[in-house]
């Protein structure tokens, strides 16, 4: 626990976690102030009138005249006038650190290019399984002050790598990079390496690191140590044993269950599964309540969703593979009857798609691209793409074609603002168009 008392707090950011950030400083008998770069951030009008604020822009005088900044994880740390803080002295924290310093229960962190929003889910359904009060949020869900409010046994964070480079004080009892892969460009100029360091932030105080044997970017900096556990396709202590035409969960040499009892589909989502398992263990949420999770739970919304199945063809939702590694994710072990249509499309945030050439080969897939980058997407394959403006032109194009055994999949490799609110609204409308048009 930290005293605030008297100190000059400006938090940047509003939206549901700079509001949590504001009331956790008004339950402690500091009136802070907030700064946010847009004229009419959301939350403004549930700010509480004693909070000065100031919008359209950082307000370099509050700044530079706090004693602790609270930035927003939208907020580059690199902002001219944020380096002038930090140069002077001034203290810069995100809402995770001031969680990490209040939090007394233990907690599982969890990050990743990709997956890292099932992984924290089925963690938090697996304690639940075992009758725990555990607390679920961070990047996902609630923002992770809110989770103080109620008593838990165990927090469970999805953490961003933004929100990594503003925490020191995370001490997990479990943590995990599940994978490492381009993403954010924009804000790592100096590239990949930068972006790890950001997540290999979640390892420093770490009881037990839960590492992709199939990815050598989510070691700890030194390699792997006497606090690692690792997860795999092939190898690792949790990984998939084939046989006779099964896959299984293994975990140290022992088979604990077959997939086909998993209603998450796709191997990526078995090495999710592997990784969730191992977090389970080293915070020792009891095996067979974490196994029923496992066979309960159907996934989250917009991420590798199945929507529809009419006429023996399957639609499937994955629009929250916003980048390209998730896409790659997604397209990795995939089997499919007949034909695969696969929709890519949206802002490409500068990336590198040359990675997707692989999963685009042989003569049973089809592309659709669409929106700001559907003309680089569609050089990946000219020969079997289509290029539209929108993703319901594309989707209006593929239901003319498909036929029983095969897959529709928006996995667009991309982000949605182009064209979309956020991926969720881009995800509702193609399972609004598939009841359509399937």
């Amino acid at each position: 626990m930290v005293d605030y008392q008297g100190k000059k707090v400006v938090i940047i950011g509003l939206g549901l976690t700079g509001l949590s950030c504001v009331d956790f400083f008004l339950t402690r008998g500091v009136v802070p102030r907030v700064v946010d770069t847009r004229i009419s951030p959301p939350g403004l009008d549930k700010l509480p009138e004693q909070v000065e604020r100031h919008v359209g822009s950082l307000n370099e005088d509050w700044l530079m005249n706090a004693d602790l900044i609270v930035a927003s994880p939208g907020v580059a740390l690199a902002t001219p006038v944020l380096c002038d803080a930090a140069d002077a002295g001034i203290e810069i924290v995100g809402d995770i650190e001031l969680f990490c310093r209040e939090a007394l229960a233990p907690i599982v962190a969890i990050t990743g290019s990709n997956g890292k929003s099932t992984v924290t889910t089925l963690v938090g359904e697996m304690a639940r399984a075992a009758g725990w009060q555990v607390g679920v949020g961070g990047n996902i869900g609630l923002p992770a002050l809110q989770l103080l409010k109620q008593p838990a046994q165990l927090y469970v964070l999805e953490l961003s790598s933004f929100q990594l480079e503003t925490t020191s004080s995370l001490h997990a009892a479990a943590a995990t990079i599940l994978n490492v892969t381009e993403d954010h460009t924009n804000r790592y100029p100096f590239g990949l390496q930068q972006y790890r360091a950001a997540k290999l932030r979640i390892y420093e105080h770490a009881d037990l690191c839960v590492v992709n044997a199939d990815d050598a970017l989510t070691m700890p900096v030194r390699g792997a140590d006497v606090r690692c556990r690792s997860f795999g396709v092939d190898v690792g202590d949790y990984h998939l044993n084939r046989q006779q035409g099964e896959t299984w969960l293994r975990v140290n040499g022992e088979r604990v269950l077959n997939t086909r009892e998993i209603k998450l589909v796709g191997q990526h989502n078995y090495t999710n599964a592997l990784a969730a398992l191992a977090l389970a263990d080293a915070v020792q949420i009891p095996r067979a309540s974490a196994l029923t999770a496992l066979t309960t739970f159907t996934g989250l919304p917009h991420r590798f969703q199945m929507v529809l199945e009419r006429n023996g063809v399957r639609w499937v939702n994955d629009s929250k593979a916003t980048n390209v590694g998730s896409t790659e994710a997604a397209l990795s072990g995939l089997t499919v009857e007949g034909t695969l249509h696969l929709l890519l499309g949206g802002d490409g945030k500068s990336a590198d798609f040359s990675p997707l050439t692989p999963y685009v080969q042989g003569d049973r897939i089809r592309l659709y691209c669409f929106g700001r980058d559907g003309q680089r997407l569609s050089a990946l394959r000219p020969d079997i793409a289509e290029q539209t403006e929108t993703m319901e032109q594309a989707m209006r194009a593929i239901a003319e074609r498909v036929k029983p055994g095969d897959m529709v999949l928006l996995s667009p490799a991309c982000a949605s603002l182009d064209q979309f609110r956020s991926f969720e609204q881009r995800g509702d409308e193609f399972a609004r168009l598939a009841g359509e048009l399937g």
